[in-house]
């Protein structure tokens, strides 16, 4: 079945509450098509860019990286004219000989109103205010934190051996093969109103993203974990269209679960979403999908024209398939 999920007056939303962790364009993908199919979506967002503008503004202001944020507040801005000029402004980027080249405008907006308000979520509020933004975002800690990798291989000479990376920049562009990720400090403290929102989630969606810098971390801070495998909701995860450069060079799909279940041994899910086109051992992922508790849905939810990006329409279709008829 074919769901309504055109932007024009929202005319089918499902009366659900959907919590969507992760960050960067694979949460942006998720987050443009959730709220084309539910009434309320809650983007949680990881905190541990360290590069670029978002890594220039933590360093100099001491501030949670904004970027990652940034980018979840423009995709949840609807298509009309306001929400696209709105989504425009906040992922403006300057363009100088200064010392404002490459600062995001979204990036300096949202820093300014944590200064002003002193709160980062009331801050991230009012610009989801001016915005007009379809949904909530919410940082997935209140503390600024560091990603940290074992990697093998890091040394072409010395392929077996293990070297700790540190930064999320550092790891995303690692050349060695990432086996797990820590954070530092290794126990931060979780957003209170992220675990409000996964505690009251019909539906919980992990996924896509850069499986060790974007959607592991939410899995390693404990109180978000436990939430996460004590929650009444379901849970989804949406996998990545291709293995990442850097970070899952030669992850099959079944890997990237087998990654999942190894950083959070107790965590159960529910649905698994794939693109059709993209798996290549259907029974081998089905197993492993049901070894985690859950269901694989295959669905067309990739971009037509060969870049390996969510398409927002089919993969909120894809989303409304099993989210609407649970």
């Amino acid at each position: 079945m074919t769901w309504d999920v055109s932007d024009e007056g929202r005319p089918d939303l499902a009366p659900l509450k959907v919590v969507a962790l992760g960050g960067g364009h694979g949460l942006s993908a998720s987050l443009s098509a959730l709220r084309r199919v539910v009434e309320h979506v809650t983007a949680v967002v990881t905190v541990a860019d360290n590069g670029g503008s978002s890594g220039r503004l933590r360093k100099e202001f001491g501030v949670l990286p904004p970027g990652d944020l940034r980018q979840a507040l423009a995709a949840l801005c609807g298509d009309d004219d306001w929400g696209r000029t709105w989504a425009r402004v906040l992922q403006h980027r300057f363009q100088s000989s200064g010392d404002m080249h490459e600062h995001a405008v979204g990036n300096l907006l949202i820093v300014a109103l944590w200064e002003l308000l002193g709160d980062h979520v009331d801050g991230l509020a009012w610009v989801a205010r001016l915005l007009g933004a379809r949904g909530t975002v919410l940082p997935m800690s209140v503390a600024p934190i560091d990603i940290t990798a074992t990697v093998q291989g890091v040394d072409p000479g010395r392929p077996d051996d293990l070297t700790t990376v540190r930064g999320q920049v550092e790891v995303a562009s690692t050349v060695g093969r990432v086996l797990s990720v820590d954070l530092s400090p290794a126990n931060p403290p979780a957003s209170k109103e992220a675990l409000a929102a996964v505690s009251e989630a019909d539906w919980i969606v992990l996924g896509p993203g850069s499986w060790f810098t974007s959607v592991i971390p939410h899995l390693l801070v404990p109180d978000l974990r436990q939430a996460l495998v004590s929650a009444s909701g379901r849970r989804a995860v949406t996998l990545n269209l291709e293995p990442q450069t850097g970070e899952t060079d030669g992850y099959s799909p079944e890997a990237h679960l087998e990654v999942l279940a190894s950083h959070a041994p107790e965590l159960k899910l529910d649905v698994v979403l794939a693109d059709e086109g993209t798996v290549s051992d259907v029974a081998g992922l089905r197993a492993a999908v049901a070894s985690l508790g859950g269901e694989l849905v295959l669905a067309d939810v990739a971009a037509d024209d060969g870049t390996p990006r969510h398409d927002p329409v089919k993969l909120a279709n894809a989303y409304a398939s099993f989210m609407r008829e649970a």
